[in-house]
């Protein structure tokens, strides 16, 4: 089934009841079962050693996970563009995966290139056990119908790289070649990403290095493009709790060959928890705390008859970094069951570059 809608990795389980699956209550924080209590479902727990090419494949014993690539692309005109590609696993009960249809596996495929003026977006969504979606860790392939994302012969396991992704929607499709010389990096303690100092966790690992060659079109017009690429991988059984209401994800290439990854959960009480990874050009990592960093939402915007800032400003004093974050299109907007922003940004002050920022729960 395909859609002129999409969801974000976080709102993922709202399209259930596309399927027939049931409605239910819509959760406060925005993210259906994300909140909710996980028996009989897999536990994320520290000391988990990841292992490669084996996580890179599905994890069908967890509620939900995702194969996420979010890339700052420019044109050989120097139109600057964004383009995602994401394939969600959620499993709707617990226990032995059964056949077929009965299959209690839902997948679902969204794609999308933002310019300055325009966002074009696609979704598809899929029941396990028939074929038509999944993953397979050894050859690498993560497909939904004729979207996917694969490994050549001679994909390195220990750096994901080369990959090639593809998709197409009713306005738009992209195919690119994604390389990365470095290795993965582990969010959190070693890949077990705290998400509040109670229970909530990931486990959780990404590839910023990637670097993107390729072509794309988007209303008849086809550019060839290359560019900056970010993979993340992560799956969990309740990465949330009841009181925090959404979250707000920076995925930033710094000019200087840093990252800097930066995750805010929003509780209804104000007290906001931030976590993060520095990444020097070599790879190793620099966590964040949130003693270390300040986030400040600005400038917020009306979509939809919802407020929310486009626009942030970023200080890490130990780092010597403050820089104000700007979108390359205010109105990158997805009005699906549960709303959320998401698109390309770049930034400047102390540091420049571009990304991807994130806002779901709003």
């Amino acid at each position: 089934m395909n859609a002129d809608r999409k969801l974000s990795r976080r709102t993922f389980a709202g399209g259930l009841a596309f399927l027939g699956f049931g409605r239910r209550a819509a959760l406060a924080q925005g993210f259906a079962a994300l909140g909710e209590d996980a028996t009989g479902f897999a536990r994320v727990t520290p000391g988990i050693e990841l292992s490669f090419p084996a996580d890179h494949g599905p994890h069908p014993d967890f509620r939900i996970e995702w194969w996420y690539v979010t890339a700052n692309l420019v044109g050989s005109d120097g139109t600057a563009f964004g383009a995602q590609w994401t394939l969600f696993r959620q499993a709707l009960t617990p226990g032995a995966q059964q056949e077929g249809w009965s299959n209690q596996q839902l997948w679902m495929g969204h794609a999308a290139v933002t310019r300055a003026g325009t966002h074009r977006f696609a979704e598809t969504f899929a029941r396990g056990g028939v074929g038509q979606a999944g993953v397979d860790a050894q050859p690498f392939r993560a497909w939904i119908d004729a979207r996917q994302m694969r490994g050549p012969d001679g994909m390195n396991a220990t750096t994901i790289s080369p990959l090639e992704v593809s998709a197409s929607g009713n306005d738009f499709d992209y195919t690119l070649r994604l390389e990365a010389d470095r290795g993965l990096v582990l969010q959190g303690e070693r890949g077990y990403s705290r998400k509040t100092a109670r229970e909530q966790a990931s486990y959780y690992y990404s590839q910023p290095f990637f670097t993107a060659t390729g072509r794309l079109s988007i209303d008849g017009l086809a550019f060839d493009v290359t560019g900056l690429a970010w993979m993340d991988r992560e799956w969990s059984s309740q990465p949330l709790a009841s009181d925090q209401t959404g979250w707000d994800w920076l995925a930033l290439h710094l000019n200087s060959g840093e990252k800097l990854m930066l995750y805010r959960i929003r509780q209804t009480d104000g007290q906001h928890t931030i976590s993060g990874n520095w990444i020097p050009p070599l790879g190793d990592r620099y966590p964040l705390t949130p003693a270390d960093v300040v986030m400040t939402p600005k400038t917020p915007i009306e979509i939809e008859g919802r407020r929310l800032p486009v626009r942030w400003e970023v200080a890490i004093p130990s780092l010597s970094l403050a820089i104000e974050c700007t979108p390359l299109n205010p109105k990158a907007w997805m009005g699906t069951s549960f709303s959320y922003w998401e698109g390309p940004i770049h930034f400047r002050g102390s540091h420049t570059g571009v990304g991807y920022l994130e806002m779901t729960g709003y």
